[in-house]
C-alpha cells in the first residue's frame, strides 16, 4: 500500500486541481463562444492553452513522466497570460507594459527550464558527467536566449504568412523591429537574473527553489535517475 502524501503536498495538489478545473471551465466556455463567433485564430490559441492544461496526461501516458504541480501551473499561467489575455483579450493593446512583462517573465521561465533540463541530465543514470554550477548557469542562460529568438522568428513568420500583427508598433516604429529588439533584451535580462541567482545558490550549496522543483521531478520519476557517485 502506497504511503499517503505529506500534508503540504496533499494541500498543494488539491489547490492545483481546483485551479486547473476552474481554468478548464472558463476556457471551455470561451472555446464554444469563439467557435460560434467563427474567430478561428483566437479559437486556435485557446485550443493551445487547453492542450497545455492537459499536457501532464500526455507526458504520463506517452513518456511515462510525471510533471510536478508547480511546474505545470507555471506553464499554464504563462500560456494563459500570453495567448488568452494577451492575444484573445487584447491585453497587449490595453496594457502598455504587458508585452514587456511577459517577455521578461519568459526569460525567467526559460532560464528555470534550462536549469531543470541540465540538472536533470546531470542526475540521469544515462549521462555519466558531473557539471559545474558555472556550466549549468551558462546553459540555462543560452537556452533561454535560444527559445526567445525562436519565438521572435515565429512572430515574424505569422505576420508575414498570415498577415497578423504579433510584432507590434513601438515608439513610432511601425515595422515591429523595435518591438522585437526590446522583446529580446528583456528576455535576456530575465534569463540573466534567474541564472545569476541560481549560480550563486549552487556555488554556495544553499537552498534554492529550483532545487526543490528539480528534486520533486526526480522523486516523481525515480526510474530515470540514479545517485551520482
Amino acid at each position: 500500500m502506497e504511503n499517503p502524501l505529506p500534508e503540504f503536498q496533499s494541500r498543494e495538489y488539491r489547490i492545483h486541481r481546483i485551479i486547473i478545473r476552474i481554468m478548464l471551465l472558463l476556457l471551455t466556455v470561451e472555446w464554444f463562444l469563439l467557435l460560434l463567433d467563427q474567430s478561428w485564430l483566437s479559437l486556435f490559441l485557446v485550443t493551445l492553452i487547453i492542450a497545455t492544461v492537459f499536457s501532464p496526461i500526455l507526458f504520463r501516458n506517452k513518456l511515462k513522466m510525471e510533471i510536478p504541480a508547480e511546474l505545470h501551473l507555471t506553464a499554464v499561467f504563462f500560456v494563459f497570460a500570453s495567448f488568452y489575455l494577451g492575444e484573445v483579450q487584447d491585453f497587449y493593446y490595453r496594457v502598455w507594459w504587458w508585452d514587456i512583462a511577459l517577455h521578461a517573465s519568459a526569460g525567467l521561465l526559460m532560464g528555470i527550464l534550462g536549469f531543470i533540463l541540465v540538472y536533470v541530465l546531470n542526475e540521469s543514470k544515462h549521462v555519466h558527467v558531473n557539471l559545474t554550477p558555472g556550466f549549468i548557469a551558462f546553459f540555462a542562460f543560452t537556452f533561454a536566449l535560444a527559445i526567445g529568438s525562436i519565438w521572435e522568428i515565429f512572430e515574424f513568420g505569422m505576420d508575414q504568412i498570415f498577415g497578423m500583427n504579433m510584432q507590434k508598433e513601438m515608439i513610432g516604429d511601425p515595422s515591429g523591429l523595435t518591438d522585437t529588439m526590446w522583446d529580446i533584451i528583456v528576455n535576456a535580462l530575465g534569463a540573466f537574473l534567474i541564472t545569476f541567482a541560481g549560480y550563486g545558490y549552487l556555488r554556495r550549496n544553499k537552498s534554492f527553489f529550483l532545487k526543490d522543483w528539480i528534486r520533486s521531478f526526480i522523486d516523481k520519476n525515480p526510474s530515470m535517475f540514479n545517485e551520482k557517485k
